[in-house]
């Protein structure tokens, strides 16, 4: 008993102790050492103003300036129900067809009436109306469409119009809050907000042959509806047209996608200046993103850039001098580590240009200088016959491969059909070969646009569709349009 008394007492000692020592010694040792020396916090009331950690206090200033900027497009087309061949046997177009409906959004890119939006937002409509941000309503024509990037451009007559600032997308960071204006499922003007979670993406979503795509990832809430519509930033300031979304269901699941602006304003440009968007062709055949280990399958000392596998002889790159072999690493500076870094640059720029791309090259950088051609070989600037505009088709010279086959020495091809006369009075198909329009050849575009400018009353088309074989024999046929 008297062992633990004595055991109890010596521990309450040395607590006394300890605690002494604390007080005179450590504590204050951290108190003049730490504490006197730190910076003094500032105290304030707890009511939250402005900004903090970057966090916007709310997002008014942008909405208010980007809401009166955003429409929203109602299209119709005509949904046909008929046999594709019905033409070629006299049968016309068949049964009919009913009018549909479809909807979406679009930015105001100036005050003479310019609206950009998706192409698969106006994509064959007959009639388009567009309702501004204080509810007049206007119809709208068709300017031009680009179906490898998915926008498209249309114009309305209106006044007083409230055009969008454009930012420079190529400084869009990740993490940066944007919000998204549009129009989903017919709810007009609606505003969400988010943060750009990734850059350069790529989804192979767009089916055209050209297809480009390098879309601004964001969570901002994205639906069906806001097609064509704006994705700015806490300025207001168009970083992207918001295109697609990631979803199971069709509906917002998380992510949404966005044409860059600064694509979005080439491809404008072009589609109001020329109709048509200039497109360069440096000629790469297939190339490699290099990572670790496709720099050591090619057995290269780095690890970042575009392995060039093979290149068209006729391309603007082999004409500069670049090799099989060689890897892209930057052009005009830029660095360059993927397709989409590669498709993003090239696409802003137009036949006649000069770029100056980086490459590695047996252990060594090298800056080749390049001058920029379209697929034809030249520098000139491709327009849009507004004849062929009005027809809605866009035509391509025959290759030699092609008139070898079919054992043909003139023929222009169909390369796309899209809202025009040919639409709505045939059921031509893309791909058809026209080898003689009013009964005369034709060989080339122009000569196509010259004979239907002179044409008066009724034009008809004559030609053949690819592959399409009775008893042993190509099938040609005709189709008869209206002026």
């Amino acid at each position: 008993m008297k062992q633990s008394i004595s055991s109890a007492i010596i521990s309450v000692l040395v607590c006394v102790v300890m605690l002494t020592g604390y007080h005179t010694f450590l504590r204050k040792k951290i108190t003049a050492a730490s504490l006197a020396n730190s910076p003094t916090l500032p105290t304030s009331f707890a009511a939250y103003h402005g900004e903090m950690d970057g966090l916007p206090s709310d997002f008014t200033l942008s909405a208010n300036r980007a809401m009166p900027t955003v429409v929203h497009i109602k299209s119709t087309q005509t949904v046909q129900a008929y046999d594709p061949w019905g033409d070629f046997f006299g049968w016309g177009r068949g049964g009919g067809g009913r009018s549909a409906e479809s909807s979406g959004s679009g930015v105001i890119m100036n005050e003479e009436g310019y609206i950009v939006t998706n192409n698969h937002v106006i994509k064959d409509a007959e009639q388009i109306m567009v309702t501004l941000y204080d509810n007049r309503t206007f119809p709208a024509e068709v300017i031009g469409t680009d179906p490898s990037t998915d926008l498209g451009v249309i114009r309305i007559k209106a006044e007083h119009l409230s055009p969008i600032e454009l930012s420079n997308s190529d400084e869009a960071k990740v993490g940066q809050w944007v919000i998204a204006v549009g129009n989903p499922f017919n709810l007009a003007s609606t505003v969400t907000a988010g943060i750009v979670s990734a850059i350069g993406r790529n989804l192979e979503i767009i089916k055209d042959q050209a297809a480009l795509e390098s879309f601004i990832q964001t969570d901002a809430a994205v639906n069906p509806g806001n097609s064509g519509g704006a994705l700015v930033d806490l300025q207001g300031r168009l970083v992207g047209v918001n295109t697609a979304i990631s979803s199971p269901t069709g509906a917002y699941a998380g992510y949404a996608f966005a044409i860059p602006a600064n694509i979005v304003k080439k491809i404008v440009a072009d589609l109001i200046e020329y109709g048509t968007v200039q497109r360069v062709y440096l000629g790469f055949g297939k190339t490699t993103v290099l990572n670790n280990v496709e720099a050591e399958k090619y057995d290269l000392p780095i690890q970042e850039g575009i392995f060039i596998q093979s290149l068209n002889p006729n391309g603007s790159a082999a004409k500069a001098g670049l090799i099989a072999g060689d890897v892209i690493t930057k052009i005009d500076g830029k660095p360059i580590k993927t397709e989409s870094n590669l498709s993003e640059v090239i696409v802003r720029k137009r036949p006649g240009d000069k770029i100056t791309i980086t490459i590695f090259r047996e252990g060594e950088n090298e800056d080749i200088a390049v001058l920029l051609k379209n697929q034809q070989g030249n520098t000139a600037i491709m327009r849009r016959s507004p004849k062929l505009q009005e027809f809605g088709m866009d035509l391509a010279e025959l290759d030699a491969r092609t008139r070898k086959q079919y054992n043909i020495t003139h023929g222009v091809q169909v390369t796309r059909l899209y809202a025009g006369k040919l639409r709505q009075s045939t059921d031509m198909q893309q791909g058809f070969v026209i080898l003689e329009v009013n009964k005369e050849k034709v060989t080339t575009p122009d000569e196509v646009t010259n004979i239907l400018e002179k044409a008066k009353g009724k034009v008809t088309i004559e030609g053949f569709i690819p592959g399409v074989y009775i008893n042993g024999r190509l099938f040609t046929g005709a189709y008869t349009v209206e002026m």
